[in-house]
């Protein structure tokens, strides 16, 4: 009698339709890839070559392309590997670390007033007084407003010289928020609008060290964070599978409650 009744259960979710996505509700979190795209200033920028492109001789339409470029170039996930022998590599991160509940913390305030402003446990724990604690397996994100500056490199990095890591200016997190979402709080992922989770000045990049060595995935140059509510939007964030990577192009994006 299980057994049947097992089977039957099964048809029956053989039966039920994939649900329709309701396009008003998604958020697209990733800029686009080109020689345009912003890159660390030591990192080689993506390129995209022309192969084909045209009317082939019998008639149709036909068009290829190779690509280059830094795994950290644009919108990507640093790997816990990045900073963090031993630790997951991109092709080892599971999918379910990178899809979670959104948490948005915005600090753009402090952010406008200071450059290298660094997210506090105080900003998580206001957070926490107006929204709740937050969820189990939570993406915690960074919003300073830094995507205004998108496309103007000097206005985002704090210099437009290739090569020059001295004179970065940005906002990011402060290595007691670091230790306190690894140590206190159950959370799936973090990112931010900025080129990078530590803030720009860094030169130890403690903040990428301590959520590598917790296995903490990582999201930088996140776009359209402004669209997102603080707490509510469920986002999915899937890089390229490159093994034994540290890093890769991501393609995240937000469904909205």
């Amino acid at each position: 009698m299980k057994k049947v009744i097992l089977l039957l259960l099964s048809l029956r979710l053989l039966e039920v339709e994939a649900y329709p996505v309701d396009a008003k509700k998604l958020v697209d979190m990733t800029y686009s890839f080109s020689d345009e795209t912003l890159h660390w200033p030591t990192a080689q920028p993506f390129k995209l070559e022309k192969v084909n492109e045209g009317m082939t001789p019998q008639g149709y339409w036909y068009s290829s392309y190779n690509y280059s470029g830094s795994e950290h170039v644009g919108t990507h996930l640093d790997a816990p590997f990045h900073f963090a022998q031993g630790r997951w590599t991109t092709d080892q991160i599971p999918l379910d670390r990178t899809i979670g509940p959104g948490v948005v913390i915005d600090v753009s305030r402090k952010a406008q007033a200071s450059r290298g402003y660094q997210l506090q446990v105080v900003d998580i724990r206001t957070w926490e007084r107006r929204h709740g604690k937050l969820p189990g397996g939570a993406i915690v994100l960074m919003y300073s407003g830094w995507g205004k500056f998108w496309g103007d490199r000097k206005s985002y990095f704090g210099t437009d010289q290739e090569g020059d890591t001295a004179n970065l200016r940005f906002p990011g997190f402060s290595k007691d928020a670091a230790e306190f979402l690894v140590k206190e709080r159950k959370i799936n992922a973090v990112g931010t609008d900025t080129p990078s989770i530590d803030h720009g000045p860094s030169r130890d990049f403690i903040v990428h060290r301590i959520f590598g060595g917790a296995n903490i995935p990582i999201f930088e140059n996140v776009a359209s964070m402004d669209r997102l509510p603080p707490k509510g939007s469920t986002i999915y964030a899937v890089p390229m599978k490159i093994k034994g990577g540290s890093g890769a192009p991501l393609r995240i994006f937000a469904v909205l409650p």
